[in-house]
């Protein structure tokens, strides 16, 4: 049975702007960043990245999400200056930075950079750590730049240690202060949480993202942890096999994947295979709205998520418990239809219900997603 729910994405897409304080007014603030169908290749004939274009405005934070290999780190590397790029631009504050026959240094970029691995020079101390780069400045401001960085992450008292006798945390949030101090145009950060516990990277992710709306400091992430993107994102870039799949707020790229490699990257996803016949679409768990107005006869598939699918134990359905999965705050059991094929679904935690139960699906789609099948 479907019921449509009227939540709109729209509206939380909204309170995450008006969340960031307005910040991201596209329609009256230049972008600082800008690429423009940015083409990276390492080789003759093996493109890294390909025709990426987006643009990226101040104060907002992006994530670049994906699998290895995609081009993530590519992309950033491109925005960095440590990379050339074989066709297309980018564009810092406005100046041409990189196109076919110029590469801008990296020094020259005002790009703050921080690595996987910190990238931190074991032989100084915290607070040498963090004036590096900044030795033009005269040393009265220097020292005060230092002293404020060093307290804006935290780490005030421990300006005398060298890198290891720093938790990972401590060393992460050395390198943050490190970026910032040079006041940079976009913070660029590669994967920053992936040599860290997951308590850990929990915690840093949300002392990052306080820190970064503190500073209005514009930033993108690196990650192929969706829900590290879901917590930390204005927007989302999703990229695969080099190319860029869909851009859009985290609330769009989960309820309204463009494509199904999105749908079912940043979360589980099922497919099921529908007919549209007299303006609906006929599944074997139920009719869905034919949103993008198909042709009676056109076969489709629609994505449901196990957030949009509920059980009820009733006799006599064909629909069966297969198998389920405690997770703490929820149970996700999976469901086989009389087809073979199988549906997930998310319960509370206390409803629990033994494998072999037969059940009633009820489907609470809160936007309905169809593909052509192919």
């Amino acid at each position: 049975m479907i019921q449509p729910d009227p939540t709109s994405i729209d509206q939380s897409a909204q309170g995450r702007e008006a969340s960031a304080g307005g910040r991201t007014n596209r329609s009256s603030h230049k972008p600082v960043l800008e690429l423009r169908h940015v083409t990276c290749a390492y080789e003759v004939g093996e493109v890294a990245i390909s025709d990426i274009s987006f643009s990226l405005f101040k104060g907002e934070i992006l994530c670049l999400l994906g699998p290895s290999g995609c081009g993530k780190t590519t992309t950033l590397r491109a925005i960095a200056g440590f990379e050339a790029v074989a066709s297309g631009e980018v564009y810092l504050e406005g100046q041409l930075a990189s196109e076919p026959g110029l590469l801008v240094p990296t020094e020259r970029r005002r790009v703050g950079m921080v690595f996987q691995e910190y990238a931190l020079f074991p032989h100084l101390r915290v607070v040498e750590n963090v004036a590096f780069g900044l030795h033009a400045l005269p040393s009265a401001r220097r020292a005060a730049q230092v002293e404020s960085m060093i307290e804006l992450v935290g780490l005030t008292g421990l300006e005398q240690r060298y890198p290891h006798e720093l938790s990972g945390g401590q060393q992460q949030r050395v390198a943050l202060a490190r970026a910032l101090a040079q006041n940079p145009v976009v913070l660029l950060l590669d994967e920053p949480f992936s040599n860290l516990d997951p308590d850990m990277a929990s915690k840093m992710r949300a002392d990052l993202h306080d820190l970064l709306r503190r500073t209005n400091t514009t930033a993108i992430l690196v990650t192929h942890d969706h829900e590290e993107a879901f917590a930390m994102a204005d927007r989302i870039a999703v990229l695969n096999n080099g190319r860029l799949e869909q851009m859009d707020t985290p609330e769009v790229i989960y309820h309204t994947p463009s494509t199904p490699f999105v749908a079912d990257f940043v979360g589980q996803a099922d497919f099921i295979p529908g007919m549209i016949e007299n303006g609906k679409v006929l599944t074997e768990i139920g009719e869905f709205p034919n949103q993008e107005n198909y042709p009676g006869g056109v076969k489709v598939v629609v994505m449901v998520r196990p957030d949009d699918v509920h059980i009820v134990p009733l006799e006599n359905c064909e629909a069966r418990i297969q198998a389920r999965q405690f997770r703490g705050s929820e149970n996700l059991y999976t469901i086989a239809l009389p087809s073979g094929r199988v549906v997930h679904s998310s319960e509370s935690s206390t409803s629990v219900y033994p494998v072999g139960t037969a059940v009633e699906l009820q489907v609470i789609a809160t936007h309905t997603v169809l593909f052509k099948q192919t």
